[in-house]
C-alpha cells in the first residue's frame, strides 16, 4: 500500500532483501571479514549478539560472499536440535539419508565431508543458528564433530550463531573444553544514531526512493525506540510509512513515529 504512495519499486524494510542490498555498518563489515577468514582457515567461530541486531542477516551476507565453487555451506537452525537430528539435517543437505544410530551417522558425515574435500575440492562450512538454545549434550557433540585424525586438523569450518547468552554459557567452567577449541569470537552490536540514519537511507534507496522521507527528528525517535536493533528499526519504519500513506503525509515526522510507537507498537 505505502509502496505506491511513496513511488517505491520494492518494499524497503523487510527481512528478505537481497544480501547485496543490506545495510552494512563498519562493525558488521569487520565481523563479516573475520568470518570469511574463519571459513578460509576452517576455524571454529562463535557469533553472538542481542536479539534483532542482524546475526542471521550477517550469515546471509556471508553465504552470498563465499564462492560456491570453493565452499559448501550447510545451515542448521532448530531450537530442539539433538545430535541425531543434527547429523540427519547435515546429511540431507548433502543428499543422503542418515543412518539411524548417532555414531554411524557421525562416521557417515565424516566420510561425506572427506569426499567433499578430496573429490570435489570444496571446503565445508557448517553454520548452526540459534545456538543459544542448544543444550550441553548438543554443544559437546559439536565439539566432537571437529575431532578428526587425532585432532591434527579441522575437517570443516564451524560457525555457531546465537544470542549473547550463548557466550555467557560458554564462559562457564563447565564449557571450558568447548571454549578452548574456539578460534574466533565475534560480537554484533547495536547501531548508533548515525548508522540508523544510514540504515534507513540505504533501505529507501533500495526501494527506489532518492529523496528524504524521514525527517531528522523522526530518525532520532526511531533510534531511541529501536536502540539500534535492525529488527525494531524495520518495524518502526514500516508501520510509520503505512500510517503516513493512510493519512496522506509525504514526510514521516516525529509526531507520526510517536503515534505509531505509542499505539501500534506499544
Amino acid at each position: 500500500m505505502f509502496e505506491s504512495f511513496f513511488g517505491m519499486t520494492a518494499t524497503p524494510f523487510t527481512r528478505d532483501l537481497p544480501p547485496e542490498a543490506l545495510y552494512q555498518s563498519s562493525s558488521t563489515s569487520e565481523v563479516l571479514g573475520r568470518l570469511v577468514y574463519a571459513a578460509q582457515r576452517q576455524w571454529f567461530a562463535v557469533v553472538t549478539g542481542d536479539c534483532g541486531v542482524g546475526k542471521s542477516t550477517t550469515i546471509r551476507r556471508l553465504t552470498a560472499t563465499l564462492d560456491a565453487g570453493t565452499y559448501k555451506i550447510l545451515y542448521v537452525a532448530d531450537s530442539k536440535l539433538t545430535p541425531r537430528h543434527f547429523y540427519k539435517g547435515l546429511l540431507e543437505q548433502l543428499g543422503y539419508e542418515a543412518k539411524f544410530y548417532r555414531g554411524d551417522a557421525k562416521r557417515q558425515l565424516h566420510r561425506e565431508i572427506e569426499i567433499i574435500r578430496g573429490v570435489h575440492g570444496l571446503q565445508p562450512v557448517v553454520v548452526v543458528d540459534e545456538a543459544h538454545l542448544l543444550d550441553r549434550e548438543m554443544l559437546e557433540e559439536v565439539r566432537f564433530l571437529l575431532n578428526v585424525r587425532m585432532d591434527s586438523q579441522s575437517p570443516l569450518g564451524l560457525i555457531l550463531v546465537g544470542q549473547t547468552e550463548l557466550w555467557d554459557r560458554l564462559s562457564l567452567q563447565a564449557y571450558a573444553a568447548i571454549r578452548q577449541r574456539i578460534d574466533l569470537q565475534c560480537k554484533l552490536g547495536h547501531l548508533d544514531r548515525a548508522q540508523v540514519a544510514g540504515y534507513i537511507d540505504a533501505h529507501l534507496r533500495y526501494a527506489g526512493v532518492d529523496h528524504p522521507v524521514f525527517a531528522d527528528p523522526a530518525i532520532d525517535a526511531v533510534f531511541h525506540y529501536s536502540g539500534g536493533a535492525a529488527r525494531l528499526i524495520n518495524k518502526a519504519c514500516t508501520h510509520s510509512l503505512l500510517y503516513a500513506a493512510q493519512n496522506n503525509h509525504r514526510i514521516v515526522d516525529e509526531t507520526i513515529i510517536s503515534r505509531v510507537i505509542k499505539g501500534e507498537l506499544a
